[in-house]
């Protein structure tokens, strides 16, 4: 393989992950979080917290391996070296056709949404995919000409994003009223019906793992990978937590619950007055618009990294010198999934879901599939300490099974989950065949 150029540093892979897992839905799930707690933001924090763990403990435990490799594909490479091509390829194919892709439909949707929400335009379901389509092409086009631009675009998007958190979460500490936090009804704890809010949570910090795929990018990847991938998933959960005191500090529990997500208009009212609902959306869109951007600046480097290692049909066109030919296979990928996701949203084929959930909440199988290879590792004496080998990646996967429980329970997504494992499979089958001795 070519030596690949060292185009980012520590602070782009840092924005990557964060830019990524904050999107929009922060800023609307403080209510959905209060309504599951039955009002305690004190539960609500502990909440994110336990949500967290699959994102801290998950990127600590895949800093082990990042630390051990330079090689392209991200959690490709970290398949293909600790686990087997086989399994590599199942993954790559995974990643390819089914996560990435499906996250780009269902981002560039909300990116078409909120447009349509902050502009006066024919506000129809097919304006807002088209939108999101629009968008998407150029994401593709700059981050494939200029991976320059595209890391600048992330840097400045994450900036951007944080500042209404940040504020909220700021007035919230000097002007609200933090001390609720402390305030606890007996039995609260008890009841385990507060627990049902950590699966959705879990989305909240789902793409943490897409920063890998531009790790053999960045500049002494074997430290900065494991520094970004400790960093950001901290600085993520404070955020979360910080905004989400803040919001309940302002505006009150009781309030929140009564408007549900209505309730982020009246706190940019009062934050910014009449014209801050306006401002407020601005800021949404903005925050989407970085996260789509992140996850095809990650994505279009998985299906030339796959290709590469012949574990593609048709790998000699993939691995090729043309930027358009690398990010065929996404970009195509992605306008299946985006018309799949309208016509799902349509007719109502996955009620109350979107076509990216399912793939979200497989990933993690694949994940577990890595933490496991670190306790492989401290077995084997290459990594030192308990802590590092096995309490660390214990917690990663008692994160992924939360994950995993908690967005399996429907029929339909069963059925969902099962198309998606048959594609890992025949990925495994492809992997097997290309690397049969001869």
């Amino acid at each position: 393989m070519t030596e690949s150029k060292k185009t980012y540093r520590l602070p782009t892979a840092i924005a990557m992950i964060v830019g990524i897992c904050i999107g929009s839905g922060i800023f609307f799930k403080s209510d959905n979080i209060l309504a599951a707690t039955g009002g305690s933001v004190f539960l609500g924090i502990l909440v994110f917290l336990l949500g967290a763990i699959g994102i801290i403990f998950g990127g600590l435990s895949i800093a082990q391996l990042a630390a051990r490799t330079s090689r392209s594909g991200g959690i490709v490479a970290y398949a293909e070296e600790f686990v087997g091509p086989s399994f590599a390829c199942g993954t790559g194919w995974f990643q390819v056709f089914l996560y990435f892709p499906t996250l780009v439909a269902a981002i560039s949707r909300a990116v078409g949404y909120y447009f349509c929400s902050l502009f006066p335009l024919t506000d129809t379901l097919g304006t807002q995919y088209l939108i999101g389509f629009l968008f998407f092409t150029l994401c593709f086009l700059w981050n494939s000409f200029s991976a320059r631009l595209g890391g600048f675009l992330q840097n400045a998007a994450t900036l951007l994003k944080l500042i209404p958190l940040l504020l909220v979460a700021v007035c919230g500490l000097f002007f609200g009223n933090p001390q609720s936090v402390f305030s606890l009804s007996p039995g609260s704890l008890a009841s385990a019906g507060w627990l049902s809010a950590i699966g959705p949570i879990a989305f909240a910090y789902d793409g943490w793992i897409i920063a890998t795929a531009i790790s053999h990018e960045v500049t002494h990847s074997e430290r900065n990978m494991p520094r970004a991938l400790f960093i950001a998933p901290l600085f993520v959960t404070a955020v979360y937590i910080v905004y989400f005191l803040g919001v309940s500090s302002l505006l009150g529990p009781e309030t929140i619950l009564s408007l549900g997500d209505r309730h982020v208009a009246l706190l940019a009212e009062r934050l910014l007055g009449t014209s801050g609902a306006k401002l407020m959306l601005l800021f949404i869109l903005i925050a989407v618009a970085g996260t789509l951007n992140g996850v095809i600046l990650g994505y279009l480097r998985l299906p030339y990294a796959l290709a590469q290692r012949g574990m593609l049909p048709f790998s000699r066109i993939f691995a090729g010198p043309s930027p358009l030919m690398r990010a065929l296979p996404g970009y195509a990928a992605s306008c299946i999934w985006t018309a799949v996701n309208f016509c799902s949203e349509r007719y109502m084929w996955l009620p109350n879901a979107d076509v990216s959930e399912i793939p979200i909440v497989i990933g993690y199988l694949l994940y577990a599939a890595l933490y496991g290879q670190v306790i492989r590792l401290w077995r084997s004496g290459q990594i030192d300490g308990p802590l590092r080998g096995v309490l660390i990646p214990g917690l990663a996967l008692l994160g992924a099974g939360v994950v995993l429980w908690g967005g399996l329970q429907s029929r339909a997504h069963l059925f969902y989950a099962g198309f998606c494992l048959l594609v890992i499979a025949m990925g495994v089958f492809y992997g097997r065949k290309i690397h049969k001795p001869a």
